[in-house]
């Protein structure tokens, strides 16, 4: 490690920011070293770029790490959370050294990959790599949206940056690659990766799978290009960092030559990526960039003061942007309340009077054709709504008539353009909403929500307000076959915690459900639409608003002791309805419980999940063409499931419900065959 011992000389004789330099890389290594586990390789070797960027470049405030106009920085490596936690430590905000110490223990604010909402300064929820960066894209989308909208002439109310510290692992997987086409295509100017290109992933040499000229490549979707032979190198990185915040009209991305596990005897290798370097090794390399060995998690006071002028800068940057807020307030009363509701989570008031109600004369009408309905409704009175779909828009019915396109050029347009990018879709809402200013929806079929699955579990795991408008929701969309038919997908994102899933029944349990989307600030708000046209039913003008909010609600056969229940959500609500009054003209007494929110209906009181399903009827009917698994704690033991578990079969619609046995007269069958 002579190199390296030469090139840092260490605290004594090296400059501050060597120093700073070295506390950001120890700290690193201490906290994997008391955790046992970890990523020490990648602070080792990123820790240059990192400081200089912080310390010189990111405009952000420690003591208000919500400022609305400060840079966003993004760990999109999310495996180096042991960078960031120094970074914040160093910079100021609250993360105190005892927090660094507890790395990856239970309850600490430094756990194992990064979690917004977690730790202070965090931005976003980065570790399924290639999720971070094209969050990222996300955030720089919502920039120029925001810009568009609140800024005017003097008053330049929304202007920051996004930078992100990406590795090859992240620029590997196709959601990145997505995005950033997506970002090429739109000319985010305010943009800016840095690449890690240290040559390493956990298998080895990145030769072994990925030799593509990746400089190339981001220059064909349209991106600005730089290199830094020498991550090391502080005059190369500010060069380089100046050139891309200073380019505008594309985003930039720089490929910084780094050693992962940069002065450990590791150094270069695979083995220094995903485990502590042990005692010796740790000491080894303390050893040759000049640290102290002991004691641990030692910050000397250069380091400190590297960062307090960047703190101060970052103070007087905040208090800059409240003092011209004011001023806008005064030019600008309206915008200014509009921009602090938003802020606030506040939606306009009497923006629900806009709601539309149905009634049957309406119908028959398909749910997504009604959520075009609605959306076009509202859309006027929620500036904040804004979205599309992957490619899909005339059938998933997303599009806002008269709002404008969002493109180069027209960044104030509110109708999004994903292409057929479905991961990139996912991943893109989740960063439009950590702005907190705007209300992403994204539009596609059900069967492809696998595709943005790790984008939905991830804004269900960081409480973001997305909402999917997921149409063509079961074997009834027909002709398309089983390669577009959902079978398990409606159980998959049932599964998801903290993700609301509606699957209303008509149109106005559709109205009702975007009610509940746009109201639910705590996460993510999937609506499971059909292809089809279905009857409105004449009940639900006056019991969808309730009975939606709560889940579940009997929309027939409320009066009396029903001999059995029919459970149901979406289309097959109305085939129940059928069997319902068939059953009827039999002599047999029935309930029909629409059930639009699995959650909803389980976090209501007991009381009221009773009175829906009264424990005294054990006789029940579930009716779902998908799986049936989950469908089983409301049917009891008891009970039975009508569903469908193999994959479907192309045909028209009404031949599939034939073939596999969804018409009113096999759900009247198997109720007979319950009751005997």
């Amino acid at each position: 490690m002579t190199e390296a011992k030469t090139a840092h000389a260490g605290t004594a004789a090296g400059s501050r920011d060597q120093v700073a330099i070295n506390a950001i890389r120890f700290l690193a290594v201490d906290m994997v070293e008391a955790a046992r586990s970890g990523h020490p390789g990648a602070p080792l070797g990123q820790a240059p770029l990192a400081y200089w960027l912080w310390t010189r470049y990111l405009r952000h405030d420690p003591r208000d790490p919500a400022w609305p106009n400060r840079d966003r920085f993004v760990l999109s490596c999310g495996h180096a959370s042991a960078l960031i936690y120094a970074l914040l430590h160093l910079a100021g905000y609250d993360l105190p050294l005892e927090e660094l110490k507890r790395f990856r223990q239970l309850g600490s604010k430094t756990p194992g990959h990064p979690e917004h909402g977690h730790t202070p300064g965090v931005e976003t929820t980065t570790g399924p790599l290639g999720q971070g960066i094209a969050n990222a894209v996300g955030m720089a989308m919502a920039e120029r949206m925001l810009a568009a909208h609140f800024n005017r002439p003097g008053h330049r109310i929304i202007d920051h940056r996004t930078w992100v510290l990406a590795s090859d692992g992240d620029l590997m997987e196709g959601v990145a690659s997505e995005a950033c086409s997506l970002a090429g295509h739109l000319r985010l100017g305010r943009l800016n990766v840095f690449y890690d290109a240290n040559q390493i992933s956990i298998d080895g040499s990145t030769d072994l799978t990925f030799t593509e000229d990746v400089a190339a490549r981001y220059r064909a979707y349209g991106w600005h290009t730089l290199a830094v032979g020498d991550g090391n190198d502080l005059e190369q990185l500010d060069a380089a960092m100046r050139r891309a915040h200073d380019e505008v009209d594309r985003p930039t991305l720089v490929l910084v030559r780094t050693h992962i596990g940069y002065g450990s005897p590791r150094q270069d290798t695979a083995k220094v990526h995903g485990e502590p370097l042990g005692p010796e090794d740790a000491a080894r390399t303390k050893e040759n960039l000049g640290w102290p060995v002991e004691p641990p998690f030692y910050v000397p006071d250069e380091a400190r003061q590297a960062f307090a002028e960047a703190l101060a800068r970052g103070g007087e940057a905040s208090a800059g942007w409240r003092a011209a807020l004011e001023r806008y307030r005064d030019a600008h009363p309206s915008l200014a309340a509009e921009l602090e509701a938003r802020l606030a989570g506040r939606l306009p008031a009497g923006w629900e009077e806009k709601l539309p109600r149905f009634a049957p004369a309406d119908g028959p009408l398909a749910t997504r054709a009604a959520s075009g309905k609605v959306l076009n409704a509202i859309a006027p009175a929620l500036p904040e709504l804004i979205g599309g779909s992957a490619d899909l828009a005339g059938s998933n019915k997303t599009m806002i008539a008269g709002a404008g396109d969002f493109q180069p050029g027209n960044y104030g347009g509110r109708n999004l353009y994903f292409g057929v990018r479905e991961h990139a879709m996912g991943a893109v809402m989740n960063g439009m909403a950590l702005s907190r200013m705007l209300r992403p929806y994204g539009g596609t079929f059900l069967i492809f929500s696998d595709y943005m699955r790790p984008a939905i579990r991830l804004a269900a795991l960081m409480g973001l307000p997305v909402i999917y408008v997921l149409t063509h929701d079961s074997i009834f969309l027909g002709e398309d076959g089983p390669t577009h038919q959902p079978i398990s997908q409606l159980l998959a994102l049932r599964a998801i915690p903290n993700l609301t899933l509606f699957r209303p029944a008509d149109a106005n349990e559709t109205a009702e459900a975007w009610r509940q989307a746009l109201e639910n600030r705590d996460g993510p708000t999937a609506l499971a639409l059909s292809r089809q046209k279905l009857p409105v039913l004449e009940a639900t003008a006056d019991l969808a608003r309730d009975g939606v909010a709560r889940g579940a609600y009997v929309i027939a056969g409320g009066d009396g002791e029903p001999q059995a229940l029919l459970l149901a959500s979406g289309s097959e609500v109305a085939l129940a309805l059928d069997a319902h009054a068939e059953l009827a003209r039999q002599g047999i007494r029935t309930r029909v419980v629409s059930m639009p929110c699995w959650r909803r209906f389980d976090a209501q009181e007991a009381s009221y999940r009773e009175s829906v399903l009264p424990a005294g009827v054990s006789k029940r009917l579930a009716i779902e063409a998908g799986v049936g698994l989950g469908w089983h704690k409301y049917v009891g033991d008891g009970g039975a499931i009508l569903s469908q578990e193999t994959f479907g079969v192309s045909a028209p619609g009404a031949d599939v419900a034939r073939h596999f046995g969804f018409t009113a007269a096999d759900v009247t069958r198997r109720v007979l065959e319950l009751v005997g």
